[in-house]
């Protein structure tokens, strides 16, 4: 698989429909050609003091961002016809799947792939299997972890290496 999109969400609070950034990554033949970020306004609309800690994204960032199905019309076109690909794809395909019911929107049956499984069953001896760490391990390092954008990047990088 050389081609794919590596999809990331940051969510505003503990429910899947929270999103409130996204990142894209597309990869062609191998070679990352396109890059996609967005805030997105989350709904429900509040913030978690445990999510803004981890990504720093606040109420007053995403209050007058576009709504999911604004973001994801753009994202549409650069995704179709490819797998997406995720680390720890149950996160990621369970936040597309509830946007998607939240705003009634018909999902499209995507192909999910795990960069998370992945790394566990080709990669051993790891201390762990964090992005950054997986990241690292595949000669990526992971800045500014936990930017949704960044974080696909991430995902991508260590998807070149392990679905090749």
């Amino acid at each position: 698989m050389n081609s794919f999109a590596a999809i990331d969400f940051e969510t505003a609070n503990s429910q899947l429909t929270s999103v409130c950034s996204v990142g894209v990554v597309i990869v062609r033949d191998g070679v990352i050609t396109e890059r996609f970020y967005s805030l997105i306004h989350p709904e429900p609309e509040y913030y978690s003091y445990w999510n803004k800690r981890v990504h720093g994204i606040t109420y007053d960032d995403t209050v007058n961002a576009p709504i999911f199905p604004q973001v994801w019309r753009q994202i549409e076109p650069l995704v179709e016809g490819l797998p997406l690909v995720a680390h720890s794809k149950s996160f990621d395909e369970n936040c597309l799947k509830a946007c998607f019911r939240t705003y009634q929107m018909d999902y499209p049956d995507y192909e999910f792939h795990c960069t998370l499984q992945g790394a566990r069953s080709q990669l051993k001896g790891l201390p762990d299997y964090h992005l950054d760490t997986v990241s690292a391990h595949c000669g990526f390092f992971l800045e500014n972890h936990h930017h949704a954008l960044a974080d696909a990047e991430a995902c991508a990088q260590i998807a070149i290496q392990l679905f090749k």
